[in-house]
């Protein structure tokens, strides 16, 4: 199983009180699914994402990724492992508004020691996949909203990460535009076996996920498998 997760478990002290966000956890997601988290404010939907993604370490049980136990490792190689393994897409962009979409797309991999030619392999090859090449030199607010998230996407994409996490990514979008976020991501998992795992609010969102799974206080209460697939169709137009 790519992500197996057994006891999974996250507390911590707030004054005489313990807070657990996240409770004896099991769950497996195999290679390329694409994941839905939903529930309540302060159901554990972010800290589950977040332990998936390496921000956070948990405080009992086991998560193991791709044979990897990150319960394991040391801050130091946790942040290693991360910047390799998971990309990151969230509600704001995050796009850095004097770069341009090429630049802000490249960001990532100058932390990285490679060749000037594979950088600019790498960012026109996620910009295209995106569907927003001919977008490379403008700034973000020459960019709709969209536009912006999808070079959100390609900078995620552009270190060749397994995992992509996303954190309300349509939250801040019109309908059309958050439907062809929602399809690119599916065309990510579906296609080039990324796994994406997705918190979001909003239940229409989840069309586009395998599975939804619904948590509160800290436990699963519900796997949802979809067993349609939705349209692509225009994914990237």
């Amino acid at each position: 199983m790519f992500i197996a997760c057994r006891n999974l478990t996250r507390e911590y002290r707030k004054g005489e009180n313990t807070i657990r966000p996240l409770d004896e956890l099991d769950l497996d997601v195999p290679r390329g699914d694409f994941l839905a988290l939903m529930g309540p404010s302060g159901s554990g939907k972010t800290t589950l994402l977040n332990l998936i993604a390496g921000i956070d370490s948990p405080t009992r049980g086991t998560l193991e990724i791709d044979g990897v136990d990150l319960a394991s490792l040391s801050r130091n190689r946790l942040a290693a492992w991360r910047s390799r393994h998971v990309g990151y897409v969230f509600q704001l962009y995050n796009l850095v508004p004097v770069l341009t979409a090429y630049e802000n797309v490249e960001l990532p991999l100058l932390l990285h020691r490679m060749p000037r030619a594979e950088r600019r392999r790498r960012v026109s090859g996620a910009l295209d996949l995106v569907g927003i090449a001919d977008r490379s030199e403008h700034y973000p607010r020459q960019l709709s909203g969209g536009q912006e998230q999808r070079v959100a996407i390609a900078r995620a994409l552009v270190t060749e990460p397994e995992i992509l996490v996303a954190a309300e990514p349509t939250g801040d979008l019109d309908k059309p535009s958050a439907r062809a976020v929602l399809q690119l991501l599916h065309r990510l998992s579906s296609e080039l076996s990324k796994t994406i795992i997705m918190v979001t609010h909003a239940p229409k969102t989840t069309e586009y996920a395998r599975r939804v799974l619904h948590l509160d206080k800290g436990r699963l209460v519900e796997d949802e498998l979809r067993n349609t697939e939705p349209s692509t169709e225009g994914a990237i137009a």
